[in-house]
C-alpha cells in the first residue's frame, strides 16, 4: 500500500473510531453486558469512561486532518486501546458476570490499536528526524 492510500485510510478511520468513542454510552444501553461494568463500578465511573472516550473522540476526528502532525496522539490512543483491552479481559475471565467484554469492547478496543498502529507505522518513520 503506497503512502497516499495509507494516510486517506488513516483518516478515514480516525474518524470513524472518533466517532465510534462518542457512541460508548449509546452502546452501553443497546448491549450493557458487552460494553459496561456491571459489578461494583457504580454509575459515575461509567460516565467517567464515556466522557473521556467522548474527548478522546473529538480529538481524533480533530487529527484527521493532519494525521502527521498527531503521531503522539495516535501513539496514545494504539497504547492505551492495548492496556484496556488486556486490563478487561483480564478483568473479564476473572469476572464470570463480565464475559460479555470479551465479545464487546475487549475487540473493538484491539481492532482500535491494529488499524491505527498498521495505518500511522509508515507515515510515523517518514516523519520522524533523528
Amino acid at each position: 500500500m503506497d503512502d497516499v492510500t495509507r494516510e486517506k485510510l488513516l483518516k478515514i478511520a480516525l474518524v470513524a473510531f472518533g466517532i465510534i468513542f462518542f457512541t460508548v454510552y449509546p452502546l452501553s444501553l443497546i448491549w450493557p453486558s458487552g460494553w459496561q461494568w456491571q459489578s461494583g463500578q457504580g454509575q459515575y465511573y461509567f460516565l467517567m469512561i464515556c466522557g473521556i472516550y467522548a474527548v478522546l473522540g473529538a480529538y481524533l476526528i480533530a487529527a484527521a486532518r493532519n494525521p502527521s502532525e498527531h503521531r503522539s496522539l495516535i501513539s496514545f490512543t494504539v497504547w492505551s486501546s492495548v492496556v484496556h483491552a488486556g486490563i478487561m479481559a483480564i478483568q473479564a475471565l476473572y469476572d464470570g458476570h463480565e464475559v460479555g467484554h470479551l465479545v464487546g469492547d475487549v475487540p473493538a478496543l484491539l481492532i482500535v490499536a491494529i488499524v491505527l498502529w498498521y495505518l500511522s507505522r509508515k507515515s510515523q518513520l517518514r516523519t520522524i528526524r533523528i
